[in-house]
């Protein structure tokens, strides 16, 4: 494993290891201890006790956080006629079909997210292999393959977030910005928070937030009491 730096070492000194953290203190503990020279990302991360190999224990779907991100998400979107030019009077970044699909085939990747209307899927489909492990490609239970591109379009751009279980039952999703006021972090955080306590699925047993920490892109995580929410 790679040595950590003195920074890091200097903010994990700070950290009190043996302690779950209430999450507010937490919040402001890892802002008091990032050392980024940028404005750095605040990401929580949730260990559930789900199995995702198994098809009714997959946790996938999509949230608006209501501080927001931080972040200016560029929306590339796949439609073709009036929904085109709804798409352009959203503020989609970038709108059109067959085009686009040739650019990204030869390396193009100059967007965030990727919103198709479902008659377009086919086209797009063609990328499968190039889209799905960067985790791009359009999906129905994110609300990126929809009619209502504008609707779409406006919740991307407001502070959108994606979240889905990896093979080790992880989600990671950021909560918005170090220079964020606690309360707006706070905020976002009890949103995606609540969203995947709703989103337990029935097939799972014993304790289901197993583990919870915040850290921020460069910092320690810190340890969070999941009842603390």
């Amino acid at each position: 494993m790679a040595k950590k730096g003195k920074k890091y070492q200097e903010a994990l000194k700070q950290v009190d290891l043996s302690k779950a953290y209430p999450v507010e203190e937490a919040i402001e503990l890892a802002k008091k201890i990032d050392s980024a020279k940028f404005d750095a990302t605040v990401e929580v991360a949730f260990r559930l006790g789900v199995d995702p190999k198994k098809a009714d224990q997959q946790i996938r779907g999509a949230v608006v956080l209501p501080g927001g991100t931080g972040k200016t998400q560029r929306v590339l979107v796949f439609a073709k006629g009036d929904k085109a030019k709804e798409a352009e009077a959203a503020g989609a970044d970038y709108v059109g079909d067959a085009e686009y699909v040739e650019k990204i085939s030869k390396g193009w990747f100059d967007f965030d997210v990727i919103v198709a209307t479902p008659d377009m899927m086919g086209e797009v489909g063609k990328l499968g292999r190039v889209l799905g492990p960067k985790g791009l490609m359009p999906n129905p239970k994110t609300g990126t393959v929809t009619m209502d591109v504008t609707k779409a379009v406006n919740e991307i751009k407001a502070g959108k977030v994606e979240y889905r279980v990896d093979k080790a039952g992880n989600i990671h999703t950021p909560i918005g910005k170090v220079s964020f006021e606690t309360s707006k972090l706070l905020e976002n955080f009890r949103v995606i928070n609540d969203v995947l306590q709703k989103a337990k699925p029935a097939a799972a047993k014993g304790t289901y937030v197993k583990h919870l920490t915040i850290t921020t892109t460069f910092g320690p995580g810190i340890a969070v009491d999941p009842t603390s929410s």
